[in-house]
């Protein structure tokens, strides 16, 4: 709702699946954001009514609450944000009644701190309803930012607008009236590894055996040498040269390539390769020029690499609920999540998953009452064969739910499910408690 031969740098794929588990409720459930919710703030705020309202502004407080997905993000990662106006400024201009779901609200949250900006939100059109001249209830509106910088970044509720769609299209915009309103939430983001910005082109995409192919680089340590090479799949070849990379980290060098199976070139600093200091493979095919026979006709194809990717059937699931005062396990089944792997390298994956504290009307439901039984299967012809994680607690720290393992040769299709279980506590308070399962294909 992140692998002889080095393992390749694998790529990172994340998924947000929303779980929600509806407990003790006797009446219709109430939807609260998941995530860590942070600090309930009081702010200034100049709202103005639809001009047809025929109104004056309104100077009031709004009492807000920022939540996130991870307090403790490294750089790179992306956070989503929830911003909650748990009592808006504002309430129905008009006389009129408003029925259910026809409000949409949007609104910005401000960073400050290690990084600056605003993230924009937006909720869905959901609402109870709201009486002539009442008070508008409680929203939320989600986001995202990718973190860029180290350090503590704070987030604090910024300008909304709550726009109704009902007889008429209205707008009621909500501005802080002194910006920037107290801090709600704090994330502190650590350095991520350093990013590889190496990367290699070729002067010819093929040749003949004993040809000399160009190889450009970019991104490589000043001053550093470079070894030049071939690969036969996941293998060096014994077709090597080096160059040494000029003051920008740019080189052009050149190696002679003999070896008929080399199926790519790599270039890379060190004694050996390495995927963290390595560019390529950069695809070469070697021309056989072997003659073909009278009367005969050489025919010639090429499979494509793809890449490793993750999908799955929904982003939503509902748990069961439990009685009040006895508890026990909220029980549901994973959306299922499809893997393909069309790398056809050595390379295996990994996924993982873990997930935010539930929290509801009554407070929360901790992480680590979640627990899953993984189950995967492959689809038949796969080189690899997936292996479903340990049953188990789920918690804020994680646990892997499917994998498969390195060789010298991987790929295929899988699906991964997992039965779901949160232990509620019996005595937790009526109402609807969310989280969120972060999914990580690696």
């Amino acid at each position: 709702m992140g692998p002889t031969l080095r393992r390749p740098r694998r790529r990172r794929w994340a998924s947000l699946l929303a779980v929600t588990v509806v407990a003790v409720t006797a009446g219709g459930a109430l939807a609260c954001p998941a995530g860590a919710a942070g600090t309930d703030v009081d702010f200034a705020t100049h709202c103005i009514p639809p001009a047809i309202a025929g109104l004056p502004p309104i100077d009031g407080t709004t009492t807000a609450n920022i939540a996130v997905d991870n307090t403790s993000p490294t750089v790179g990662d992306t956070v989503t944000v929830t911003y909650t106006v748990v009592t808006p400024a504002a309430n129905n201009p008009t006389d009129l009644a408003l029925p259910a779901d026809i409000m949409t609200p949007t609104g910005k949250v401000t960073l400050g701190g290690a990084q600056t900006g605003d993230v924009t939100v937006a909720g869905p059109k959901k609402n109870d309803p709201v009486p002539g001249k009442g008070v508008f209830p409680s929203f939320s509106m989600t986001g995202t930012f990718k973190v860029t910088s180290p350090g503590a970044i704070t987030l604090s509720p910024g300008d909304y607008n709550i726009h109704t769609s009902y007889i008429l299209e209205l707008d009621t915009p909500c501005t802080v009236t002194d910006p920037p309103a107290p801090v709600s939430e704090t994330v502190t983001a650590t350095d991520s590894t350093p990013v590889n910005n190496r990367a290699i082109t070729l002067g010819s995409p093929s040749g003949n055996p004993g040809d000399s192919v160009t190889v450009n680089g970019t991104g490589f340590t000043a001053g550093a040498t470079v070894t030049l090479a071939g690969r036969s799949g996941s293998a060096q070849t014994g077709d090597t040269a080096t160059v040494t990379a000029g003051t920008g980290g740019s080189f052009s060098g050149s190696l002679v390539v003999n070896d008929k199976a080399t199926t790519g070139i790599v270039a890379y600093e060190g004694s050996s390769w390495s995927a963290e200091k390595g560019a390529g493979p950069a695809a070469y095919v070697v021309n056989d020029t072997t003659p073909v026979p009278d009367g005969s006709q050489k025919l010639t194809t090429t499979v494509k690499a793809g890449t490793l990717s993750m999908s799955q059937a929904g982003d939503a699931v509902s748990l069961s609920a439990v009685d009040f005062g006895k508890g026990g396990a909220s029980a549901g089944s994973l959306n299922t999540v499809t893997v393909k792997d069309f790398r056809g390298g050595p390379a295996g994956w990994s996924l993982t998953g873990k997930v935010t504290d539930f929290t509801g009307p009554g407070g929360r439901i901790d992480a680590g009452k979640l627990s899953w039984t993984p189950a995967c299967a492959t689809k038949a012809g796969s080189p690899s064969t997936c292996k479903a994680g340990s049953a188990g607690t789920v918690g804020t720290s994680g646990a892997t739910l499917a994998s498969t393992s390195d060789s010298a040769f991987t790929g295929g299709e899988f699906t991964v499910d997992a039965g779901l279980s949160l232990d509620v506590p019996a005595f937790t308070p009526p109402g609807s408690y969310s989280g969120v399962l972060t999914l990580t294909l690696s």
